[in-house]
């Protein structure tokens, strides 16, 4: 039997979790139906603008994303801190962007007095908001319920769009993020829905790819996409909160990787990504596996035996699952 959500997220652990949903229904999220031959291609637009406006709302942010015909795949970063940072009536006027909220919450922005009773009743509300605003299950939540209305009232059905449990991995570490990224970035690629990384559309790596055309310095966190998880170069003191990579360097990474996932055959691998691995702690045939399998290496936690098992301790799990994969995945 799954283990609840709570049971799998650990902020303690780690901030970033690898999410997919998937359709139930025959009729797609996007592509075309061969057999109908509809076409459902818009729907990816859809998906793409509610994913990417989210987290001007929710302390979430997207790290990488692929919207594929029938799933779409996303890397969330939570940002527990931003959320304990905002004021009460920020909170409710993120919420009043989601839903109504309630009779105190209304008289309160509207500036109208609350008694004690209903100011202390207010505020029991407004800490589960800001807990709610920072939770995967809440916006995987409210992004899949707004496709689903889209698409059924397209379809003229009711029902299921989506399964009712979306799947994630918390991914521990950093060889766990990179390959990650890697492997949701390079899914239209392996799919041949697209030649390379930069011409994959509905694809977090062709948004960075863009950006970086256009940059003096691709690696300056102020030119990136922003809205996009940024990459803040190497680890260092003082290093402001993102990815601890430098873009360029995940570029080529995921370049080279695409390579010999198409070719079958290992080709020549530049000094810089020989660097990454190295950093990493990974070899090039673990990183191939993991970044051609991702779902498959791993089940509910990504990472490192270290790192797991730190993970579990946290959660309260008598014995890390998956310990084998992590092991012969990521030493």
């Amino acid at each position: 039997m799954p283990k609840p959500r709570k049971q799998q997220v650990s902020l303690d652990a780690t901030p970033y979790y690898h999410c997919v949903s998937r359709c139930v229904r025959r009729a797609f999220l996007c592509g075309t139906d061969h057999l109908s031959g509809q076409c459902y291609e818009h729907r990816r637009g859809w998906l793409e603008d509610k994913l990417l406006s989210l987290p001007e709302i929710f302390a979430i942010d997207i790290a990488a994303y692929a919207i594929m015909s029938n799933h779409y795949h996303v890397v969330l970063f939570i940002d527990a801190r931003r959320a304990k940072t905002w004021s009460d009536i920020e909170v409710i006027e993120r919420w009043h962007h989601l839903f109504k909220g309630n009779l105190f919450s209304q008289k309160f922005i509207k500036g109208e007095k609350l008694d004690h009773a209903q100011r202390a009743r207010l505020q029991i509300y407004i800490e589960e908001w800001r807990s709610r605003l920072s939770s995967i299950s809440w916006f995987m939540r409210v992004l899949n319920e707004a496709i689903a209305r889209e698409a059924n009232i397209e379809d003229g059905c009711s029902g299921r769009f989506w399964e009712g449990r979306f799947k994630s991995q918390a991914l521990l570490d950093e060889a766990a993020l990179a390959a990650c990224m890697a492997y949701v970035d390079l899914n239209p690629v392996r799919a041949n829905i697209s030649k390379t990384p930069e011409a994959s559309e509905y694809t977090s790596i062709k948004r960075r790819c863009d950006a970086a055309k256009k940059s003096t310095n691709p690696n300056h966190k102020a030119q990136q996409v922003e809205t996009l998880h940024p990459f803040v170069g190497n680890p260092r003191q003082n290093i402001p909160q993102g990815i601890q990579m430098k873009l360029t360097d995940y570029l080529e990474l995921v370049d080279w990787t695409g390579r010999i996932l198409r070719h079958d055959k290992r080709g020549a691998i530049s000094k810089s990504t020989e660097n990454i691995l190295t950093r990493l702690g990974i070899d090039d045939s673990q990183w191939l596996e993991m970044t051609e399998c991702f779902e498959e290496c791993f089940r509910t936690f990504a990472g490192g035996e270290q790192s797991l098992r730190a993970a579990c301790e946290t959660l309260n799990y008598k014995r890390p699952p998956g310990l084998s994969r992590c092991k012969s995945a990521i030493g």
